[in-house]
């Protein structure tokens, strides 16, 4: 049994006003409430880094699965009351520390983002101190790590969102968000590029939606929902001596971008080929403008990236068939409930040769290869399918055009025999 996860994302639509959007100064308000999230972000983790042996004091916790007492490290909720009676003045602890008084130095902070600063910085603090004991502990000089930034994109907790998808005539759906304009924390409505396929995720059956997370990046504002699934799924172990175990491999290639093999009882069951549908060429072309206008303007300017446009197309074109692929592997391991997924273990390609162009080409395919490698690993676990990779030594004993066996790499220096519609080399007894 085990646990898988997705994200779920509502874009918010930060166009200009008159296409249907919002306006400038509610993208400020965005960018203002990250801002002050991120000072007190800072300030909380300033403040266990402080305390670290309280991050790290023993106590006794019952489990919640056999119900037993034994000694842990203090939880992440006695942590989060114990930093808020040191830091935040009310009523019931009107003396915080005075070198810690959060109170001060952000009045009128709302209580559900404190919490939520808090307890990031609480996962933030413990991962540092753990891994600087590790270190310490190992005796090296170099490799000390570093303390962690306390930026992060902020935790929405219930009181600082509402969706709000139906309830308005002007727009289809919008979100409300509790935000900071510079002076004081205010509800403001954000319109949301709201469609089915984000209604069907939010509400499928058997995933349990956490507390999202607002992402702001330079051009773009989405909400981030953690979706997670408890996953039964048969162990490795036991599905090596299943006599009727089914085998999912899988073979990534460049213009083949997967051949998809089903196997069960030594004898093939199905092939599946997903094709690149030309994005090799495509992807060619665009890398070789980008390697003519490197060669026109000469040297780069430091600090300063180039064909930004022409790399940020590349890069989805890869995303979006990494998925498709994926997809497609998934869909026929749905098929055979209970089989593996092989992948060859391959590591440290570069390519070689050619020109500047072309090796980058190569570097790209190589890099969608490992990005479809994950993806389908993600994607099958959610259906209870386990993925293996294996040692890919010996598993081209056979010609892929006339299906003649040979040796890949003859060991006894001999030449290659011409196959039929292909190349192959007899294997000697």
């Amino acid at each position: 049994m085990g646990q898988t996860a997705r994200t779920t994302k509502l874009l918010l639509d930060l166009s200009a006003r008159d296409q249907g959007g919002t306006n400038a100064g509610k993208r400020a308000s965005l960018e203002e409430t990250v801002k002050i999230l991120d000072a007190a972000r800072q300030f909380y983790l300033a403040f266990f880094l402080a305390h670290p042996d309280k991050l790290l004091e023993r106590v006794e916790v019952i489990s919640r699965k056999t119900g037993e007492v034994r000694e842990g490290v203090i939880s992440a909720d006695n942590l989060l009351t114990w930093a808020e009676f040191q830091t935040v003045e009310t009523r019931e602890h009107p003396g915080p520390l005075p070198e810690w008084n959060f109170s001060q130095a952000f009045p009128d902070f709302p209580n559900r983002y404190r919490r939520s600063v808090i307890k990031d910085c609480i996962g933030k603090a413990r991962g540092y101190l753990t891994t600087l004991l590790k270190w310490q502990s190992s005796g090296k000089k170099k490799g000390k790590p570093g303390v962690p930034t306390a930026s992060n994109h902020p935790t929405l907790y219930t009181g600082t969102f509402t969706l709000e998808l139906d309830t308005l005539d002007l727009r289809k759906s919008f979100v409300r968000l509790k935000v900071y304009t510079g002076s004081a924390w205010v509800w403001v409505h954000y319109p949301t590029r709201y469609n089915r396929y984000f209604e069907q995720r939010r509400s499928e059956e058997g995933w349990e939606t956490e507390s999202p997370r607002l992402v702001l990046l330079k051009h773009s504002a989405a909400i981030h929902f953690l979706q997670s699934k408890t996953i039964t799924a048969k162990k490795i172990v036991e599905s090596k001596h299943d006599p009727d175990l089914v085998t999912v491999a899988v073979d990534l290639n460049v213009k083949q971008l997967a051949v998809i093999t089903v196997r069960q009882h030594g004898k093939v069951m199905e092939t599946r080929f997903v094709s690149d549908q030309g994005l090799d060429q495509a992807r060619f072309q665009h890398l070789g403008r980008i390697a003519k206008k490197q060669w026109q303007t000469g040297r780069a300017v430091k600090g300063e990236r180039s064909n930004q446009q022409l790399w940020a197309h590349i890069r989805r074109q890869n995303l979006d068939t990494a998925h498709k692929t994926a997809r497609a592997i998934v869909e026929v391991c749905e098929k055979y409930p209970g089989c593996v997924l092989l992948f060859e273990r391959l590591r440290k390609i570069t390519p070689k040769g050619g020109g500047k162009s072309r090796r980058l080409n190569r570097k790209q395919a190589n890099q969608l290869k490992g990005k479809i490698n994950q993806l389908a690993k993600e994607k099958a676990y959610r259906v209870a399918v386990v993925s293996v990779e294996v040692n890919p030594h010996g598993t081209s004993q056979y010609c892929s055009r006339c299906g003649a066996r040979g040796e890949r790499f003859s060991q006894l220096g001999a030449t290659r025999i011409t196959g039929r519609g292909g190349k192959a080399r007899p294997v000697r007894k």
